[in-house]
């Protein structure tokens, strides 16, 4: 059997979890990775066959998606060569993490497709939904269409929904409090995050940022350029963490039994979703990151309450579940032409 794993490249949550989930794949058939997009900065430890342009959203420093910069990046006559060019009809299957390019090549030439992310769990009916954004769901329904879909999400929703995928390096990883905070807030600018954070004198916060390539110390706020090994021993020894409303670091910080803190992107309708749900779990949220905040911050700091979660090692049964009914078909396919 012959697979195609895309990922989408904008931000590090689909990459991490292609570094579990593709392992498990190897071992049953034949696998291509193709990855799409230019906002991710994890390193991959296996063959990138295929590596696109796509269509990305550029993270802006004001707490949100850049939308002109996104227009000014996106190369619309390139995404639609590259969506004509992908040799889809090559793989028995295509299983695509919210990748646009692969998605909309297996719709055009009706090939076996199955999509696999939390953008499918966010758009699941039984999930929490923020406020009325029709066309934020069109996105989420359209950017990359599959008619067979699953999701992650932080709770089972429903049966289409899993808990979620959480990396080996976390699951072994020995949790202590030394006593500093891990953030990481992309959607927002060094200068801004100095600012604020660094009005409690007290606290030692360690910065992770996509805006800095050096290491820099500002008083008690460290600035680290992103590093997924640095990042991991971070969290781990963290009291807690102040990260957006995605959906990898969030997850890996409840499984860490870490305090979490969450502020939704602007114009960003998955990581308002998110935030809903967290909140509903007992996890604090921000609307946005100002000096009026301060008090919910330091409130958040003095309080010991860790929201509660169970996240069982479930991957190699997922990829099972979902797979089987196409490997049976491609071994049945091989036995008629043989």
């Amino acid at each position: 059997m012959k697979i195609l794993y895309a990922i989408q490249g904008t931000g590090n949550g689909h990459a991490s979890r292609a570094l579990e989930i593709v392992p498990y794949l190897q071992k049953r058939a034949e696998v291509d990775i193709l990855v799409s997009g230019y906002q991710c900065e994890l390193k991959f430890p296996f063959e990138i066959m295929y590596k696109l342009y796509g269509l990305s959203f550029i993270f802006g420093k004001k707490g949100g998606i850049d939308l002109w910069e996104t227009l000014k990046k996106t190369k619309f006559r390139n995404l639609w060569k590259e969506i004509k060019s992908l040799p889809v009809k090559d793989y028995d299957l295509v299983i695509n993490d919210f990748e646009p390019v692969s998605a909309w090549a297996c719709k055009l030439r009706n090939t076996p497709i199955i999509s696999l992310s939390h953008q499918n769990a966010v758009a699941d009916d039984k999930a929490p939904k923020y406020g009325k954004f029709k066309f934020e769901r069109l996105i989420l329904k359209y950017y990359a269409p599959a008619r067979n879909k699953f999701g992650f999400h932080f709770k089972t929703y429903s049966s289409a929904t899993f808990l979620p995928i959480i990396r080996k390096e976390i699951r072994l990883k020995n949790i202590t409090k030394k006593g500093h905070y891990t953030v990481y807030l992309p959607a927002y600018g060094d200068k801004k995050l100095i600012k604020i954070l660094s009005q409690f004198k007290k606290i030692k916060w360690e910065v992770f940022s996509k805006h800095s390539n050096q290491f820099q110390l500002h008083n008690n706020v460290i600035i680290r350029p992103i590093d997924g090994n640095e990042f991991i021993k971070s969290i781990a020894s963290s009291n807690g963490v102040l990260c957006g409303a995605g959906f990898e670091t969030p997850a890996e910080a409840l499984f860490l039994q870490k305090k979490l803190m969450v502020i939704p992107m602007k114009n960003q309708y998955e990581q308002q979703c998110n935030a809903l749900a967290l909140k509903e779990m007992g996890v604090p949220v921000l609307k946005k990151l100002n000096t009026r905040q301060l008090p919910k911050i330091e409130k958040w700091i003095k309080s010991d309450k860790i929201v509660e979660v169970n996240y069982p090692d479930v991957t190699e049964d997922i990829l099972d579940a979902i797979t089987l009914p196409y490997y049976n078909e491609t071994i049945l396919s091989q036995m008629i032409i043989e």
